[in-house]
């Protein structure tokens, strides 16, 4: 089992410098929340349907996927200004830039495609539209940024995508809904999400064929994972359950469970390693857990089915 450390009961981490950023997607703005005082300051608007929410390399913008709005506003993530909008960028549902930097890969949830962009530092050049299953929900890419892993939502599957060819390479059968898919630092492993099931499904891709190695029973509606920053643990949101499981990823066991008011999806964690955001999708909440304390601290005020979740004052992504 997971050894908890001894916290102390807290609801603001260790001198936070960054805001944290929440997407208000049926409002179609961010919120703006100060970690210190809990409060929301202002709320950014954006384009239809923010859904999904990634930093550039360079740590000098966090991009806002516009569903809806077919759009990507690039924000300041330390003074939460907006710096610009990029237009025409078909249903980013779901993006991810590849460890090298090299690509953004954007999933087209209702569009059923992942387009492929060269990034150059500064700007996005569509390299490759790929026609995939139905639904591209949500997507992973090794450390290694040779593949994109991608879920299907509504036609159950898994695929994954050769970025220097920009070809698909596989595609299994997963179990019902697919969501959100994690992959283990050493590239041996990927956990996906079952939102239609109970739990998580895990695939050994080290040979690059994905081989079905186990499901584990977190919850109801496993749907958003969030790395806690220590290679070894990662947390999962059951959303219909409303609650937060923590996988250790090393012996692919559930050893703990959190609550997770409301819908939880999106999630974040604290650069101290102390508190989980989560995103309470059906109360208009910002939800803030202590991880040692496993309870609810405090919740915050937002807009409209918040979604994405995240601050650069953060825990690892391993």
């Amino acid at each position: 089992m997971f050894l908890w450390a001894a916290l102390c009961v807290t609801t603001a981490w260790a001198s936070p410098t960054t805001p944290v950023f929440v997407l208000n997607s049926l409002d179609g703005n961010v919120s703006v929340i100060d970690p210190m005082t809990w409060t929301e300051v202002k709320r950014i608007p954006t384009g239809k349907e923010p859904h999904h929410l990634y930093l550039t390399p360079d740590e000098k913008s966090v991009i806002v996927a516009n569903a809806l709005g077919d759009s990507l506003t690039f924000i300041d993530p330390r003074t939460a200004t907006v710096q610009r909008t990029v237009y025409d960028v078909l249903d980013p549902y779901q993006l991810r830039f590849s460890p090298d930097m090299k690509w953004l890969v954007t999933a087209a949830n209702r569009l059923n495609h992942v387009d492929i962009y060269r990034w150059d530092g500064q700007d996005l050049k569509l390299a490759k539209r790929i026609a995939t299953g139905k639904t591209p929900s949500h997507v992973w890419i090794d450390t290694k940024s040779t593949t994109a892993w991608v879920t299907m939502q509504d036609s159950d599957e898994l695929v994954s995508i050769d970025l220097k060819t920009q070809t698909l390479r596989s595609r299994v059968k997963t179990g019902s809904l697919p969501a959100d898919v994690f992959g283990t630092p050493d590239n041996r492993y990927l956990l996906v999400g079952l939102t239609g099931g109970d739990g998580v499904e895990v695939y050994d891709v080290s040979s690059g064929e994905p081989k079905f190695v186990k499901k584990l029973l977190t919850g109801a509606g496993a749907h958003a994972f969030r790395a806690y920053g220590d290679r070894k643990h990662v947390f999962v949101s059951n959303r219909v359950a409303n609650s937060i499981s923590m996988i250790d990823y090393q012996s692919m066991q559930v050893v703990a469970q959190l609550p997770g008011p409301s819908g939880p999806d999106c999630m974040e964690i604290s650069s101290d390693g102390k508190l989980l955001l989560v995103a309470s999708r059906w109360s208009k909440k910002l939800t803030i857990i202590d991880i040692a304390a496993r309870k609810v601290v405090r919740q915050v005020g937002v807009g409209k089915s918040p979604h994405g979740v995240w601050t650069l004052d953060h825990a690892g992504r391993f």
